[in-house]
């Protein structure tokens, strides 16, 4: 089974960065696959945060563009999300999202492989 799991979220104050990693289960998934980060806050729905396709396109939401940063590196399987400058409306859950897609689409139900979660809380 393809699997994804997240890690490096937390408890952080406002104005500090983090970085959130996706891992994959197979060495070739992050070649093959769209990747993304959603995140839900307590109470909302889940929002698209940011894709990056397989030829490296990336896209952010307005509300992180700017200060925010999506990477992969092959060697360990990950997608990284960088976020800097972080405020209390970044609070939620993030969760790591692919789909075997040239293009990454926006909409969450077209994502079909979803990571566990982890959860990051921002306090002013």
């Amino acid at each position: 089974d393809e699997q994804l799991v997240e890690s490096g979220g937390g408890e952080m104050q406002s104005g500090g960065s983090l970085r959130l990693a996706c891992t994959a289960s197979d060495d070739s998934f992050i070649r093959r696959h769209c990747m993304s980060w959603f995140r839900q806050a307590p109470g909302k729905e889940r929002e698209l945060v940011s894709t990056m396709a397989i030829d490296g396109t990336q896209y952010y939401v307005d509300s992180v563009r700017g200060r925010s940063f999506i990477s992969k590196d092959y060697a360990v399987k990950t997608v990284f999300l960088r976020l800097n400058n972080v405020k209390p409306e970044d609070t939620g859950v993030y969760y790591c999202a692919a789909v075997r897609a040239w293009r990454c689409p926006v909409n969450k139900d077209e994502f079909d492989i979803w990571g566990q979660g982890t959860q990051v809380t921002v306090s002013s």
